[in-house]
């Protein structure tokens, strides 16, 4: 193999026997790859090279083991504070990328890991993408995720190679598909085992085929109905996205609509979509998020079984995610038949997620009823899930002191306790934390890690470590009641009842919230938390001796239990509320129910129950979905008070 003696900083150049050139991209001082601009000036350097003399075929592939190429420089994104700088930015890519597809050789993107934004954008640049069968392989625009779009080619190639439906599907959603949906879209030419995949990559490109056309429906929605199909991306767009707070899946639309995905063709658009305060403000939460990441990597301790305690519909869902994720998990409750109904859940959930019938049953045979309790003596992790119950707690502690090993994590799950109330029942107070999940486990990315004064700080290290490796953002915060997210949640519910105490119409409050931003009314929170959780907290959250709302005690009083007994605030229709006209908001509504919230964010970070004002954000974000355009609570106070 020839190696080409032009010395790159991020790029590898070799030609094969056979003439094919093998162009390897290795970031330079970075674990991941992303397309910087000095990274792009050098794979401009090497096209002029191939442009004096051609391959027979060229092929992109990585040195990277975290993946393909994870998108744009995030960084430099963040540095453009001009029209000129952000118009340029796009101009970049747009023209590199034309250039690459418009090469008289074929072309190919070998993709192994993750594939996004522009790094699926250079690929889709490419005659063929092939993409290696593993379950780290994802591609996807998620650009939208910053409040941008895809601007280097991938508002046109994208509906031109699997049909508009599909790609504004993606495009506007920020989601990412597997190899194996890739090559069913016809995104992927083909999906390959690891062990073939450079001389899969070699014939690909030496046959140099036709691709195969999407079929004649989405070429003609790509053509001259694509107006029909704008229509109908703006119709699901709007049932999730205002465009006053989230401009961009809209621009996506417009651009592919009127200008053929040519974002240079809406400079204005372009500059309005780069510097909004959405963009900027989803920046900065994408940084949050990254530092969240970071918290796990302080072990490099990892568990192998779990054995969780309580299989409620916290207990259970736990218990069912640590098994998705590839743990083995014991699930532990009074008896077989009140482990059923969790077994029964993680299935139903397991059926949405994974399609292979072989990885559905491992999944499942990973999730161990266990109603003797005798995972925890092997355990790695033992977490208590049980009902909020300060003496049922400490019991169930101090039981489990006696078996689990003393090397093992023991963790309680409560969501309003100080771990202090539960620790003392332990011959080493220290090692029990506080690992608190949030409803619905599967959806929520949020666990807070609870860390109690003197507590053991390798037990939080490898706490933090086992968050990371169930795929979930571990934020550590101080033992405190209601921790963060409840904390903040608590006193934001309760206005909201208030108000329906004093007239208001459920639908009405939750509305006023809606138009703000946050992708839940308060009123239906209630509802999802459910009406006997409220009531336990009520007291505490009212204040002294203050009775919790009318409407709840009443509510809770007949039996309507929210969500999961079908009827509270509203009546539940499979699983869905029923919600009548919400009417006029009266002028302020919002700014009273999101007071309460704010206030309390800013005293818990005085406290000291969150190290800082930005952790603050990061946790009511992903705790609690809080109005991501806003950039988090403190954030938005600030910005008001600019």
């Amino acid at each position: 193999m020839h190696v080409d003696a032009t010395s790159y900083q991020n790029w590898q150049v070799e030609v094969d026997a056979a003439g094919l050139a093998w162009v390897t991209l290795d970031k330079v001082g970075e674990s991941a790859n992303s397309l910087s601009s000095a990274v792009m000036s050098e794979l401009s350097l090497i096209l002029d090279r191939f442009d004096r003399s051609a391959p027979r075929g060229l092929i992109f592939r990585s040195a990277k083991s975290a993946g393909f190429i994870a998108g744009a420089d995030i960084q430099e994104f963040a540095q453009l504070d001009t029209p000129e700088k952000g118009v340029e930015l796009v101009r970049r890519g747009w023209q590199l990328f034309n250039r690459l597809a418009g090469v008289t050789y074929p072309t190919l993107a070998l993709v192994r890991g993750h594939c996004l934004g522009g790094g699926l954008e250079l690929a889709l640049a490419c005659r063929y993408l092939l993409a290696v069968d593993e379950p780290a392989t994802r591609m996807g625009l998620p650009e939208v995720l910053l409040g941008i779009v895809p601007g280097w080619g991938g508002m046109l190639r994208l509906p031109q190679r699997i049909g508009p439906q599909a790609a504004l599907d993606l495009m506007l959603t920020g989601k990412t598909v597997d190899a194996r949906r890739a090559r069913q879209l016809g995104l992927a030419d083909d999906c390959v085992p690891l062990r073939v995949m450079d001389n899969a990559a070699a014939v690909l490109v030496l046959a140099d085929q036709p691709r195969r056309q999407p079929p004649l429906l989405q070429r003609l929605l790509n053509g001259p109905l694509r107006r029909l199909a704008a229509r109908a991306a703006r119709k699901q767009v709007a049932k999730r996205a205002r465009v006053e707070h989230y401009p961009a899946p809209y621009a996506i639309i417009d651009i592919w609509e009127k200008h053929q995905g040519d974002a240079l063709a809406a400079p204005e658009l372009i500059d309005r979509i780069v510097r909004s305060p959405t963009a900027r403000n989803l920046v900065r939460v994408f940084f949050m998020q990254e530092r969240l990441k970071g918290f796990g990597k302080g072990s490099a301790w990892q568990a192998q079984r779990v054995h969780v305690v309580g299989a409620g519909v916290m207990g259970g869902d736990i218990a069912a995610w640590c098994a998705l994720r590839g743990l083995t998990v014991t699930l532990q409750d009074q008896g077989i038949e009140r482990i059923a109904p969790a077994l029964q859940r993680a299935y139903a959930a397991y059926r949405q997620r994974i399609k292979d019938p072989r990885e559905l049953r491992n999944a499942m045979d990973r999730l161990i009823p266990d109603p003797a309790g005798h995972g925890a003596r092997s355990a790695d992790v033992v977490i208590e899930a049980i009902f909020e119950n300060l003496d049922a707690k400490r019991a169930l502690l101090c039981q489990l002191d006696t078996v689990i090993r003393p090397d093992a994590i023991l963790a309680t799950n409560t969501s309003s306790l100080r771990i202090e109330d539960l620790h003392g029942v332990l011959g080493n107070p220290a090692r029990l934390v506080g690992i608190h999940f949030f409803n619905p486990v599967a959806r929520m990315p949020l666990v807070e890690v609870v860390a109690a004064e003197g507590a053991d700080a390798e037990m939080l290290r490898r706490a933090t470590a086992f968050v990371k490796q169930i795929d979930r953002l571990p934020l550590p915060v101080a033992s405190a009641p209601g921790f963060l997210v409840n904390a903040v949640l608590g006193p934001y519910m309760l206005e909201a009842m208030r108000a329906v105490d004093e007239g208001l119409a459920p639908e009405t409050v939750d509305e006023a919230m809606l138009a703000f931003g946050m992708p839940m009314g308060p009123i239906e929170l209630v509802d999802m938390v459910g009406l006997d959780v409220a009531m336990a907290a009520g007291r505490s959250l009212a204040g002294g001796d203050a009775e919790p709302p009318k409407c709840l005690r009443e509510r809770f009083a007949a039996g309507h239990l929210g969500k999961k007994s079908g009827k509270g605030f509203y009546d539940y229709r499979k699983g869905k509320p029923a919600k009548g006209a919400a009417g006029s908001v009266p002028a302020g509504l919002a700014a009273r129910l999101v007071k309460p919230l704010l206030d309390r964010t800013q005293q818990l970070v005085s406290d000291g129950v969150v190290a800082d004002a930005e952790l603050a954000d990061a946790g009511v974000i992903f705790g609690t979905g809080f109005a991501p355009f806003t950039g988090g609570p403190l954030n938005y106070l600030r910005n008001q008070h600019a």
